[in-house]
């Protein structure tokens, strides 16, 4: 599909546009909040003309596999948004076995990878507040006609929002547990084993009786917009993701970035706690280090497909604030070298740092010993345009949705950097800090 034609109208709000199709298999979501410089694209596809699923049993290189469906790169269309067709999708925790082999064990539900090609997409300008359909096919009328295609969808019928408790409760897991689990990883890292790991706790539950993974998205997107949310549907399986973070983005020139977050606060009641929150965070010790072994860890995943000397830090220690928690971010960048791609730069890089530990290898193996299997949960939904360029984040903040005969059952997990000088008990409370927008969206009525 070399030839992208676009269509211009109107602004519509994608959620609207995205409820009158959520419940279609293979319909996919990623949803800017589109407040700050990030947050520009909002895009929509569904009705992939191929689709690639593979679980852990699947003896194909996954990589290999993805380049494969992308294709060979073709052009884009000029002034048009990043992403203008081709590859978006699931790729799972578990996937990161593929990458360094270490016998992870797999659930029933969730394949490693998840991955439609898509030729015609809807791309909302939260900037110029407008609406761009935008197809592509291997001749111009080919391409008007996927455009054409793309437009068509913002003729649908809307769904109304559920209001209401989207379920009766979510049970944690023992926080005791919790704690004990983090006092070994302590004692491991005094051990030397290790210098970090990012060990999560779960919650589980069911939606009520006729709500659907979409109603938990549009909740979200209201009480506390995200600048990484996402949405997946499969047959029988969805994810939900409001997530803060951005694992690899690679532009059309080649240019690679990546944002990882360690370090948290929760926001305070009052401006003055707020403030005093943000400084807390902005001045902690403990958090920089924690912050700064992520960095180097993703500095030398880029390394390993970018140009010699191009991979820089730019900026450390940012304090960022969302709707219930402050969080310190860095951002570290590079250039693809010659003859790599942005899927090149996938493999090199995954899982994410910010959710594994460093060493990363040791650190899955010591979260594999603590945890049972995590699907999307710590994976990526992403995106790879047939132009090159590329962007992912990372499933944090985020439900994992599975249909049965009684509707839907639901899994989220919140997760903790632990380090040498780690607390059990403040991590097992951050862990509760970074559930709460999803446990309030999910309990309290809109």
């Amino acid at each position: 599909m070399r030839v992208a034609a676009q269509l211009r109208t109107s602004w519509r709000d994608p959620l609207q546009v995205l409820s009158a199709f959520a419940g279609e298999p293979w319909a996919i979501a990623f949803l800017s909040g589109g407040q700050g410089p990030r947050a520009r694209w909002s895009y929509l596809a569904r009705r992939p003309d191929a689709v690639l699923t593979m679980r852990g049993d699947d003896g194909r290189e996954p990589f290999r596999a993805l380049a494969e469906l992308l294709g060979p790169l073709g052009e884009t269309g000029r002034d048009g948004p990043p992403f203008q067709g081709g590859l978006a999708g699931l790729a799972s925790y578990e996937l990161g076995d593929r990458v360094e082999p270490l016998g992870l064990a797999r659930g029933p539900d969730w394949p490693d990878l998840a991955v439609g090609l898509y030729s015609s997409v809807l791309a909302f300008d939260h900037e110029r507040r407008q609406v761009i359909a935008v197809g592509r096919g291997y001749d111009e009328a080919d391409s008007e006609q996927a455009a054409f295609e793309a437009m068509s969808w913002l003729q649908d019928l809307p769904r109304p929002a559920t209001r209401g408790p989207l379920t009766e409760g979510l049970a944690a897991s023992d926080p005791a547990a919790y704690e004990t689990a983090v006092a070994e990883v302590v004692a491991r890292i005094h051990a030397g084993e290790i210098f970090q790991a990012n060990i999560a706790r779960r919650w589980a539950g069911r939606l009520a009786a006729g709500v659907t993974p979409f109603d938990l998205l549009a909740r979200l997107a209201g009480q506390s917009a995200a600048p990484f949310a996402a949405y997946l549907r499969l047959a029988g399986l969805a994810v939900v993701s409001n997530s803060p973070e951005r694992f690899i983005q690679v532009d059309a020139d080649g240019g690679a970035e990546t944002r990882p977050i360690k370090g948290t606060r929760p926001r305070g009641a009052t401006e003055a706690d707020d403030a005093g929150m943000r400084g807390e965070l902005a001045a902690s010790l403990k958090d920089r280090a924690e912050n700064l072994m992520i960095v180097d860890l993703m500095r030398n995943d880029l390394a390993r497909v970018c140009a010699p000397g191009s991979v820089k830090a730019p900026e450390l220690f940012a304090v960022e604030s969302f709707t219930n928690v402050h969080h310190l971010v860095s951002t570290v960048r590079g250039r693809l070298a010659a003859g790599k791609t942005a899927i090149d730069l996938l493999r090199a890089a995954f899982p994410p740092g910010s959710i594994t530990g460093a060493p990363k290898v040791q650190a899955m193996k010591v979260i594999a010993g603590l945890e049972t299997a995590r699907g999307p949960y710590c994976g990526s939904l992403f995106w790879a345009g047939v132009g090159g360029a590329f962007d992912s984040s990372v499933l944090i903040r985020t439900a994992a949705c599975v249909q049965d005969e009684q509707g839907w059952r639901i899994e989220a997990r919140a997760g903790a950097g632990i380090v040498a000088d780690s607390e059990p008990r403040a991590e097992r409370i951050e862990t509760e800090d970074k559930i709460a927008a999803l446990l309030r969206a999910l309990e309290a009525g809109a």
